[in-house]
């Protein structure tokens, strides 16, 4: 049976304790909703708890168009190695120490671009959600960040409800119906059949619905 929004609020909050740190990995593949979830998780906790939890998105680290350009990389922007996975793991060490207040970059989809110091990780953030595509893939430089995660969540959705979501995703970016199905179907769901073969196994599945 999949859990509530409230039983996972309290399964999180009772395996934090007392940590001046707790963080949480909630990945899955694209469009499954992980932005979503982790910002409804993210209210939920600070019900509970005011000022707790803060939400790290993965997707702050894309690498820029200026430098996916040179390396030919544009076309598959989303993949994994179009990630500063190093920059990523090198954040969550710092923000793991809680000693400090931590600048996150966070991604403007519209201007399909990071945006530097978009969000603050402050010591007083106890529960901190890293939500992203690859947090679990193992393979390439991604196995690193494991050690720097308390719990892990992934988010299951079938693909043809991914593929819709997508599509309207693209859709509503501008692409007429053609370009948002050529973009669905040889980009994101080549991505999400990554993740969905390629990561370890999560402490928490999450089955996702429409």
């Amino acid at each position: 049976m999949n859990p509530t929004i409230h039983q996972v609020v309290g399964r999180l909050l009772e395996a934090a304790g007392e940590n001046r740190r707790f963080i949480v990995a909630l990945a899955g593949p694209p469009a499954a909703g992980k932005s979503f979830l982790s910002g409804w998780l993210c209210r939920e906790l600070n019900a509970r708890q005011p000022g707790c939890a803060a939400v790290v998105p993965m997707d702050g680290y894309h690498f820029d168009n200026a430098v996916l350009e040179p390396r030919g990389l544009v076309p598959i922007k989303g993949a994994p190695e179009t990630f500063d996975c190093d920059g990523l793991r090198h954040d969550l060490m710092r923000i793991r120490r809680a000693d400090c207040t931590v600048a996150v970059p966070v991604f403007d989809r519209p201007l399909d671009l990071a945006r530097a110091g978009g969000r603050l990780i402050t010591p007083e953030h106890r529960l901190v959600i890293v939500e992203g595509n690859y947090l679990l893939l193992d393979e390439g430089p991604w196995p690193a960040l494991r050690p720097l995660f308390d719990m892990t969540l992934f988010l299951e959705v079938p693909d043809e409800l991914l593929e819709a979501r997508l599509i309207q995703r693209w859709r509503e970016m501008g692409q007429d119906p053609a370009g948002a199905l050529e973009r669905t179907r040889h980009k994101d769901m080549l991505n999400a059949c990554l993740i969905k073969t390629a990561s370890v196994p999560a402490d928490l599945h999450w089955a996702a619905s429409d």
